[in-house]
């Protein structure tokens, strides 16, 4: 593993210990997620992946009209890594709960006997192929989702990689002021605070991290501050913030207010409490909640 591959471990490892204590009620699901985690990590050092060249002419357009580097489909994947991730994730889910153990047996058992053909997977994942996925699933009797979170979560490493490479391309110094990702134009997944309240947002596909705007909404670009709000947890380090135009949310960390460390994607999980809370004064996810890895 390389040194930022190590670090990004260890702070996985201290994030969930951290939360563990404090809420005790996630202690198994955030065990799942962290064996989920650290196997993506190791897996990204074995992946060799051959970078993604954007020529001058279409990068001056993209740059120019704020369009996103690369579409979903046109990422590199590292297949025979991702299928060694994704066995791994069918045990690591026959492992957990009532929900992910039976699933993760049957695609294990779908693999083993060829009823699955793991590159096709992979593909069909990284297309967003809605008829395969509704196949196979109904093939596997498995949950549409819950397919669709272990196929991802095999590829997330290879997205990871693409993205820090890309990310070459993008002016840093300069804010994004879309609201989606500007590697592969997805929403994002979850918001942070830091500094003296700078805004920063995580891509739901590639992991990318992105400068945003402070006051708006990224899933409908509503800067009308009348119609954006948010409400806090309980322990106010977390907050929900809310577009009346769309009914959309996004949960945000204030690390202004944490003194521990802080996993963005731990957050995510660690707060599934929050998404329930919304959901139930009718608003939605801006970005497919299988899309928490």
């Amino acid at each position: 593993m390389t040194k930022k591959e190590i670090e990004t471990a260890e702070q996985i490892k201290k994030a969930v210990s951290a939360i563990k204590a404090l809420r005790p009620a996630y202690k198994d699901l955030l065990a799942f997620y962290e064996k989920l985690f650290l196997a993506q990590e190791t897996t990204k050092s074995h992946m060799r992946l051959q970078p993604i060249e954007i020529p001058e002419d279409p990068l001056a357009i993209k740059r120019k009209e704020k369009f996103p580097l690369i579409a979903r489909k046109d990422f590199t994947i590292d297949i025979k890594a991702s299928e060694t991730l994704l066995r791994e994730i069918c045990r690591l889910a026959g492992e957990a709960n009532e929900v992910l153990a039976p699933a993760g047996l049957k695609l294990m058992d779908g693999l083993d006997s060829g009823t699955v053909d793991a590159p096709t997977l992979l593909s069909k994942t990284l297309s967003e192929n809605d008829v395969y996925f509704d196949e196979m699933a109904k093939s596997l009797e498995i949950d549409k989702e819950v397919l669709l979170f272990m196929a991802h979560g095999s590829i997330r490493p290879s997205l990871s990689l693409c993205a820090e490479q890309l990310a070459t391309y993008i002016d840093k110094d300069t804010l994004w002021e879309k609201g989606y990702c500007p590697v592969c134009g997805s929403p994002p997944a979850i918001s942070i605070l830091r500094g003296e309240g700078e805004r920063f947002l995580f891509c739901s596909f590639c992991n990318h991290e992105w400068h945003s705007q402070r006051i708006y909404c990224p899933f409908c670009e509503n800067k009308d501050q009348k119609t954006l709000h948010y409400f806090f947890s309980e322990e106010e380090e977390y907050r929900v913030d809310v577009c009346d135009q769309c009914r959309k949310y996004i949960k945000t960390i204030d690390t202004r207010k944490i003194k521990r460390p802080v996993y963005p994607f731990i957050e995510q999980v660690a707060t599934l409490h929050l998404d329930m809370l919304a959901q139930h004064q009718g608003l939605q996810s801006g970005h497919p909640l299988w899309l928490k890895t």
